[in-house]
């Protein structure tokens, strides 16, 4: 799955992405989205835009980074079993030529389900959650471990592409129009959301 022409080459971006002191969850994640789309810049062909993404895990009064270690991930995946968690992911689109920057964040909430302490030990040895924000990955198949998901999937993934039409839309861009059908194709997940992030309300 892919945006037709607007995608055309990929690169990490070496942003420290410390946490500022009571920095809240929407400006971290886009605070970090803008300074990765930035530092792309000098590696971008051209002037093809830029898309930038940063995922935040958000259970309460604490964001949940990368596990440290297996440990960590399973201290992780006990503290979200059986409750629903926030997951922020903040977007940035740069074009070059103009030096346009705009953003926007997807905050989706995330039912986990009552997964065994076996189907921890099992997941976490497999490796899956060591690098990834909250030590879960929702696409593993292994795993699944979300049940009764009503927001944006594709956001828990890293990338929430409605969020990104609207913001190509604002760059006067024209992105391939099947793009949301697509999306939920890929996924197998009929997005309950999609038309409301496409009209411009506030859901995620």
């Amino acid at each position: 799955m892919g945006l037709g022409n607007w995608i055309v080459s990929r690169c990490v971006s070496e942003v420290d992405e410390s946490r500022l002191a009571a920095e809240a969850p929407t400006d971290y994640v886009l605070r970090l989205a803008e300074a990765k789309a930035r530092a792309a810049v000098h590696g971008s062909p051209g002037s093809a835009f830029i898309v930038a993404a940063d995922t935040a895990v958000v259970d309460g009064e604490h964001v949940l980074g990368k596990p440290a270690n297996s440990e960590d991930a399973v201290h992780m995946l006990r503290q979200l079993r059986r409750r629903t968690h926030q997951v922020f992911t903040g977007l940035a689109v740069l074009d070059p030529g103009s030096g346009q920057i705009v953003t926007d964040v997807c905050v989706t909430a995330v039912p986990m389900r009552d997964y065994t302490e076996a189907e921890i030990g099992a997941y976490v040895a497999s490796g899956d959650p060591l690098d990834k924000a909250g030590a879960y990955g929702i696409q593993h198949a292994g795993f699944h471990p979300v049940q009764n998901m009503a927001g944006c999937y594709a956001s828990v993934m890293g990338l929430p592409l409605c969020h990104l039409l609207r913001l190509l839309d604002r760059l006067q861009a024209a992105p391939q129009p099947d793009l949301p059908e697509r999306c939920q194709t890929h996924l197998s997940y009929a997005c309950p959301v999609s038309n409301a992030i496409l009209r411009g309300e506030p859901v995620g």
